[in-house]
């Protein structure tokens, strides 16, 4: 169609402005905690409690007793409440290692490939005496086997199954079937592209830790990685079509193995009995003590904090690390770490725990005094719940709940809503709680920064705060308004992200003014300002900001705030008065 006019006559043109204003990049919570197993010290995002379950495991058996950590019982709670995405970190003491398959044989009775688990501990070891029906005496809910079915050398395909470690041979428990898949390393089908065998690990580099990536192919598989191919098929096919009979003997026969050598024993056998829930102490908080807590190894509280710090690499909007209480094993330094990250980042929130079970009101707004963020909450008293493994009931502190009442508020409302108040605030998945605070006791609390967690009758236990940890009163002492920003700061940062190294002119600054604009208007209409205002133009970029490469944009914004102290004057007149206008 002709864009201009060369002869007299009459252009309708079309000029379409319906496009759809991109959304930020949504970003849920991050857990820090020991787990049952999973990749050790390496930021693993889960987008369902099953899920969760498939890499970090259920229940922790100590003491002739079994648990679950805090950190699963978190990630419970969120998912329950409307999460969908989060970021788990496993910590431990001293150094892990993955389980290898045992030989996998082909015709020429070598061992064709090799396999390792992605989950680290000797918890993945399987191998050893087998029962009747295959059954495996190390087999557990947590570790895995493999069977290798349907070889054929025709094709020189066969297909791989992962099967849980506690099944048997007439009930088997199929966690993964890699189908017709292929030794031969020009083959779309090749093992390593189809599984994968990327290994990760946790690496130091002058005092800075990051995630090294080793290996070709990204894991497909949630279990294992193809650590060698020891009987590489290259080139499986003559040039009639044929199989080689050179590498028909390569492919591995029909049978089924374990896994085993992994090394790194669970610290709750350390530390035995641990001591979980409302029992653990200063020397023993789910099998951690004060030196398994100091340990320098790779998968260490210190170390999983230093790698998200990374902004770059790991995207939350909230940090937990239930069971990590200040003042415990000497833990300050670390809750502090994971708060000056959040500050630092500029795009979280750090919510600490600041007492054990069964402290008095004066400890927990004392440790809270010692604290001055707008980057960190804390609520308090501890919870009782259900353990979502074991069916049983649970003390559990608050921050292990809280990311659920986040999630929720975020599904029900918005991020710059007050995530607390009967509406938002509700825990549907909480007992009751430690103590029954009284109005006096919640006003000690707030005047201290401390968000209390309410018993109301006919309701339930509701979170009923909604204070950062800032000292000096501003906008930045409300959850709300804090977490707006991070929300605000998101979006733009964003925006910006994509003009950096465009030309430095008007029709930039436009760009970025087209895509800001609309934004904060939803946001406005979305009930998250009173009013905002944003200037990028030549009143903020003069010829020598521009001369030094800048782009510089203001944006001002007033927060709504949230009605947290409502008053009711009730005047009674007598009959006949007139009621004022």
């Amino acid at each position: 169609m002709a864009e201009v006019l060369i002869s007299p006559g009459v252009l309708a043109r079309e000029n379409d402005q319906s496009f759809l204003q991109a959304q930020p990049i949504q970003a849920g919570a991050a857990i820090v905690g020991p787990t049952v197993k999973g990749p050790v010290g390496i930021p693993t995002l889960v987008t369902t409690y099953s899920d969760y379950q498939n890499v970090f495991g259920t229940v922790v058996e100590s003491g002739s007793a079994e648990y679950t950590y805090f950190t699963s019982v978190s990630a419970y709670n969120y998912f329950q409440q409307g999460g969908d995405s989060l970021l788990v970190t496993r910590v431990v003491s001293g150094s892990y290692t993955s389980a290898t398959s045992t030989t996998i044989a082909n015709e020429d009775t070598e061992n064709a490939f090799t396999l390792k688990t992605l989950s680290e501990g000797v918890i993945m070891n399987s191998s050893g005496s087998e029962g009747n029906n295959n059954t495996l005496t190390n087999g557990t809910r947590d570790n895995v086997r493999w069977e290798i079915i349907s070889p054929n050398t025709s094709s020189g395909t066969f297909s791989l199954l992962i099967r849980r470690g506690n099944d048997a041979s007439n009930n088997k428990t199929i966690l993964e079937t890699w189908a017709n898949v292929s030794l031969d390393p020009n083959s779309n089908d090749y093992i390593e592209k189809v599984i994968g065998n990327s290994k990760q690990t946790v690496t130091e580099d002058n005092g800075e830790y990051y995630v090294k990536n080793e290996g070709s192919y990204l894991n497909r598989s949630r279990y294992v990685y193809v650590d060698s191919v020891n009987s590489p098929t290259l080139n499986y096919f003559d040039n009639n079509g044929d199989a080689k009979t050179a590498f028909t003997s390569s492919i591995p026969v029909a049978t089924s193995g374990t896994f085993g050598s992994a090394t790194g024993t669970d610290f709750t056998t350390a530390n035995s009995p641990a001591l979980f829930n409302e029992l653990i102490s200063n020397d023993n908080t789910q099998g951690f003590d004060s030196d398994a807590l100091a340990s320098p190894d790779n998968g260490s509280y210190a170390v999983a904090f230093s790698l998200l710090a990374n902004k770059d690499d790991y995207q939350y909007n909230l940090i937990t690390a239930p069971g990590l209480i200040k003042g415990f094993l000497n833990a300050t330094g670390e809750l502090t770490t994971m708060v000056n990250n959040s500050q630092n980042r500029g795009d979280n929130l750090s919510i600490i725990d600041l007492v054990k079970w069964g402290e008095n009101l004066s400890l927990v707004t004392g440790g809270a005094a010692a604290i001055d963020s707008s980057y960190a909450a804390t609520y308090w008293p501890w919870l009782q719940t259900i353990d979502p493994d074991t069916n049983k009931t649970i003390w559990v502190p608050a921050s292990t709940m809280i990311p659920g009442v986040y999630a929720f508020n975020d599904r029900a409302g918005e991020p710059w809503f007050a995530p607390a108040g009967l509406n938002r605030g509700g825990l549907s998945t909480v007992l009751r709680a430690e103590r029954k605070l009284t109005n006096g006791n919640r006003n000690d609390l707030y005047t201290a920064n401390v968000n209390p967690i309410a018993t109301f009758p006919n309701t339930g236990v509701v979170v009923f705060g909604q204070k950062t940890l800032q000292k000096k009163a501003s906008a930045m002492d409300r959850v709300n308004v804090r977490r707006l920003l991070i929300a605000l700061k998101s979006f733009i940062s964003q925006v910006a992200d994509n003009l950096v190294f465009e030309q430095n002119t008007i029709a930039t600054r436009n760009n970025f003014l087209g895509q800001v604009n609309p934004y904060m208007e939803s946001v406005q209409q979305r009930q998250g300002l009173y009013a905002f205002k944003v200037v990028m133009d030549d009143s903020n970029n003069t010829p020598d900001v521009i001369d030094r490469n800048q782009l510089v944009g203001q944006i001002y914004v007033q927060p709504t705030k949230t009605a947290e102290f409502i008053y009711l004057d009730f005047n009674i007149l007598p009959t006949g008065a007139t009621f004022p206008s």
